[in-house]
């Protein structure tokens, strides 16, 4: 399903997160229940398909109770929603403060480039999760919560930039980004040797014709 499709990579030092008394971080077991609750939904997906797979039966995989997925999960829809979350991890880039929009967009190719790794051995699983919610309008309209949540914060991003360095309003460019990222992944996956690097690069400079980077600025990204 589609999610947050793009996070701001921090460039400040990460705050540390404080201790518990035994020495592991705060939150640190909620996050470990989550994973393995994760797991076991992405397992028995697998197996038994999205109609297929309850929240009970989920539990019962990791080895947990039933408290303990509504813990973690109010429903199914926001356990499928977590699984594209982790598995289809947002783009990553990393803008300096101060950066043009030019640099931005060379940040955007670099970090979509990175993402094909990671997620090229969840591409199946994403188009049976499409492929659900399709049919699903409950999660279909979930689905689009999420993604005009991730429209609004990404447009608000985009406001940064001087507006004469936009192609187009911030609204509309998300939407475009959005396109272009999930566009490029997917034919990188299916056809590799037909999508090299340079269309990546291309592509995103496309999107700033009035400060375009010369050739050989995608080398020196890489």
């Amino acid at each position: 399903m589609y999610t947050i499709f793009w996070q701001m990579a921090s460039t400040e030092t990460p705050r540390k997160e404080i201790p518990s008394p035994r020495g592991k971080p705060k939150g640190d077991k909620r996050e470990r229940t989550r994973t393995a609750l994760l797991e076991a939904a992405r397992a028995l997906i697998r197996e038994n398909g999205y109609e297929r797979t309850t929240l009970e039966e989920v539990a019962r995989r990791a080895g947990m109770t039933t408290g303990a997925i509504y813990g973690n999960f109010k429903n199914r829809d926001e356990l499928f929603i977590a699984l594209g979350q982790k598995y289809w991890a947002p783009i990553a880039p990393e803008v300096a403060a101060g950066a043009t929009f030019a640099e931005a967009m060379r940040a955007f190719a670099k970090a979509t480039l990175a993402a094909v790794h990671d997620r090229t051995p969840a591409a199946v699983g994403r188009l049976t999760g499409l492929a659900y919610a399709l049919t699903n309008s409950e999660l279909r309209a979930r689905v689009h919560e999420v993604t005009n949540a991730s429209y609004e914060m990404g447009a608000e991003w985009l406001r940064i930039f001087d507006p004469r360095e936009l192609p187009m309003p911030p609204d509309v460019l998300v939407r475009v980004l959005h396109a272009l990222i999930e566009g490029l992944v997917w034919q990188r996956i299916l056809t590799p040797e037909l999508c090299p690097d340079e269309v990546f690069y291309e592509a995103f400079a496309a999107l700033a014709p009035n400060c375009r980077p010369g050739r050989g600025s995608e080398a020196d990204d890489r």
